[in-house]
């Protein structure tokens, strides 16, 4: 799976129902108003082969894909904040 990249100003969030970092994350960009595409990597299996060519092999998350097609893991809402520029 080739991951489509999130509009300007947006983000993909490749998570899990369990993950409680992904819940804060969610909660965070919510707050400051930044809109994010989530992918659920256990009901989406090509999306954790996504995850995981992102991060040497490990289906690690929140996994946050960014529109310049770079990507972090486990980010803090002041990473995604500057790495939008917002």
């Amino acid at each position: 799976m080739t991951p489509t990249l999130p509009a300007a100003g947006s983000v993909t969030m490749y998570s899990t129902t369990w993950c409680g970092y992904c819940r804060r994350l969610k909660t965070q960009l919510d707050s400051v108003g930044i809109g994010y595409t989530e992918i659920d990597i256990e009901q989406h299996p090509d999306a954790a082969e996504v995850v995981a060519a992102l991060n040497d092999g490990n289906h690690t998350v929140p996994t946050v894909l960014f529109p310049d097609g770079s990507a972090a893991t486990n980010p803090s809402l002041v990473e995604v904040r500057q790495r939008l520029g917002a």
